[in-house]
C-alpha cells in the first residue's frame, strides 16, 4: 500500500494543524495545578534534548566550509538582530489604534529573536544556494541569539519583558547552550546514529515544539488573557506582520546584490535572514514573559507559519531560474524547523543543524 501524502497544494503545513489543535486542546482542558509543574518540566527537558540535537547534527567539517564567509554571516546577523529590531521599534507607532500593547510587545519579541536553522537549510538547498553558509548562518543566529535575545528583551521591553534578569539568562543558557554543546561534544560518538535516525528524531524535534505550545496556552488559559485579544486585533496583527515579512524578503535580496553577494549567497541571506525561529522563541519567551507567554508567542507562531508558506513559494521559483546551477541530488529528506511538519529533500552535503 502506498503511504497517504499531503498535498502539495495545500499551502497549509500539516503540522502548523496539529498546532493549532494543541492550542485547542489548551483552551479545552489546560494543565493546571500538579500537571502544569509536570507539563513544564517535561516541556523544559524537551527543549533542552531538542538543542542537544541539533548540536550532534551539526558537523565541524559543515561549520568551518561556512565560517569562512564571515561577510555573509555578518549580514544576517545584522538583519536578525539590528533591521528586524528597528523595524519593530517603528511599529510602536501602531499601538494602540491598531495593535492593542500585549500584542505589539510579542510583536517587538519576535524582531528579537533569532532565525531559524533547518527550514533556512532546507529552502537554501531546494532554492540551490550556498547551504553550507546557510548551515553555518542557522546555527551561528541561534547560539548569538541565546545571549543577545535576552539582552535586547532588556533594553527594548524594559518592564513589559515580563521579568529579565541575569537569572532568567542563565536559566536560557543552561537551557539552550549547554545542550547544544554537549551534543557537540558527543558527536564524535552519536553523530552516525542521528543521522540514520533522523526521521525518527524529527518527531521528537517536532514534539516538543507541541509539548511547549500547550504548556504556554495552558498557562494563558488559567490566567484568562484570552479574552483580551478581539478578532480586529488579530487582523491587524496579521496585517502588520504580512509587511514586516514583505520588507525583510526585499531587503534580504537586493540588499545582498548591492552588497555584492553571488546568486547562492544572496539565497542564503534571503532564507536565513527573514526568518524567525519558534523552536528558539518559545522557550525564551517562557523563561521571560511567564504566565504572560502565551500573547507574547501569539505573533512569533503567526509569523512563522507565513514564513514557511511565503519562503516555500520563492523557494521553488528560485530553483527554476536560469542561472541556477544543477540540481541537487535528493537522497534523504531534511524537516523543516522543528515547528513545520513538512519534509524538503535535499542535496548529499547537506545535513539538519
Amino acid at each position: 500500500m502506498k503511504r497517504l501524502k499531503w498535498p502539495s497544494w495545500l499551502p497549509i503545513d500539516p503540522y502548523i494543524l496539529l498546532l493549532l489543535g494543541t492550542v485547542g486542546l489548551a483552551a479545552l482542558l489546560p494543565a493546571r495545578g500538579t500537571g502544569a509543574e509536570v507539563a513544564s518540566g517535561a516541556s523544559t527537558a524537551a527543549i533542552a534534548f531538542l538543542f542537544f540535537l541539533y548540536g550532534a547534527r551539526l558537523s565541524t567539517r559543515e561549520a568551518m566550509d561556512g565560517v569562512r564567509h564571515w561577510r555573509l554571516h555578518l549580514t544576517v546577523l545584522a538583519c536578525t538582530f539590528v533591521l528586524f529590531p528597528l523595524l519593530g521599534l517603528a511599529a510602536r507607532g501602531l499601538e494602540p489604534v491598531l495593535l492593542s500593547h500585549d500584542l505589539y510587545t510579542g510583536l517587538l519579541f519576535l524582531t528579537l529573536v533569532p532565525s531559524t536553522v533547518q527550514s533556512s537549510i532546507a529552502f537554501t538547498s531546494m532554492a540551490r544556494g550556498n547551504v553550507p553558509a546557510a548551515i553555518c548562518a542557522g546555527s551561528f543566529s541561534s547560539l548569538v541569539g541565546i545571549v543577545l535575545t535576552p539582552l535586547l528583551a532588556a533594553a527594548l521591553l524594559g518592564g513589559t519583558g515580563g521579568g529579565f534578569s541575569a537569572d532568567s539568562l542563565l536559566k536560557i543558557v543552561l537551557q539552550l547552550l549547554v545542550p547544544f554543546l554537549a551534543g557537540q561534544l558527543l558527536r564524535r560518538w552519536i553523530g552516525g546514529f542521528v543521522a540514520r535516525h533522523k526521521k525518527i528524531l524529527g518527531y521528537v524535534d517536532r514534539g516538543s515544539i507541541l509539548l511547549v505550545v500547550y504548556t504556554a496556552f495552558s498557562e494563558g488559559m488559567v490566567q484568562g488573557i484570552w479574552h483580551q485579544v478581539s478578532p480586529l486585533r488579530l487582523g491587524g496583527l496579521l496585517a502588520v506582520e504580512v509587511v514586516l515579512l514583505a520588507v525583510m524578503l526585499a531587503v534580504t535580496w537586493y540588499g545582498s546584490k548591492a552588497l555584492g553577494f553571488d546568486r547562492g549567497d544572496r539565497i542564503a541571506v534571503q532564507f536565513a535572514g527573514s526568518k524567525k525561529s519558534l523552536a528558539s522563541g518559545l522557550p525564551m519567551a517562557s523563561v521571560l514573559f511567564g504566565a504572560h507567554a502565551s500573547l507574547a508567542v501569539l505573533p512569533l507562531m503567526l509569523f512563522h507559519q507565513m514564513q514557511l508558506m511565503v519562503c516555500a513559494v520563492i523557494a521553488k521559483r528560485r530553483s527554476r531560474d536560469p542561472e541556477a546551477g544543477p540540481e541537487p541530488r535528493s537522497e534523504q529528506p531534511l524537516s523543516q524547523d522543528p515547528a513545520a511538519g513538512s519534509r524538503i529533500s535535499v542535496g548529499t552535503g547537506t545535513r539538519s543543524g
